[in-house]
């Protein structure tokens, strides 16, 4: 009888260190899959980084990173209609070399800037483009044409007032 009464006492050891040992795995795999899901979120939302700025990355013309710097500062007040979309044509067409090449800029420049949410983003990767590669009357220019195209069009808007102190410091202007 002491035997089985001690037989009894292991078995039951035995299974009481069994469902711990279970239940410790149970919580080590929890564990796991919430490091797992954190880890795979910083990597999605560093690819989502890299994915919204790779179209101002391959840009490496300056008429089309101006069409581009144009464009996404005017969209932040809405849409582009038709006619400001003519607007940014003309501008544009005063610096490209061929009607062809205004198209491929103001084309892109719509493309990029509805992939790209944020203007600071793309005031920020576009304005040191252009700084190095214009000299400081041809940046003196882009900042009239930005605004002759926000004057004009259905109606004037104005533009945020940080947005033009940012721009004018990315491209290198003295700001008080």
């Amino acid at each position: 009888m002491p035997f089985l009464i001690a037989l009894l006492g292991v078995l039951g050891a035995a299974a009481f260190w069994w469902y711990r040992l279970k239940a410790m795995n149970e919580a080590a795999n929890e564990v796991a899959d919430v490091i797992g899901r954190v880890q795979g979120n910083i990597r999605r939302k560093k690819l989502r980084k890299q994915a919204a700025l790779s179209p101002l990355t391959a840009i490496d013309d300056p008429v089309v990173a101006a069409a581009t710097l144009i464009t996404a500062i005017v969209a932040e007040h809405g849409p582009i209609l038709p006619q400001r979309e003519g607007i940014i044509r003309e501008v544009i067409a005063q610096i490209a070399e061929n009607p062809t090449k205004t198209d491929e800029a103001v084309v892109y420049g719509k493309w990029a800037t509805a992939q790209i949410d944020d203007t600071t983003i793309v005031i920020d990767k576009l304005a040191p483009f252009l700084r190095e590669r214009l000299d400081p009357h041809e940046r003196d220019d882009l900042l009239r044409m930005l605004n002759r195209v926000a004057q004009g069009g259905e109606q004037s808007l104005r533009i945020a007032d940080q947005r033009m102190l940012r721009l004018r410091q990315k491209l290198g202007f003295e700001v008080n």
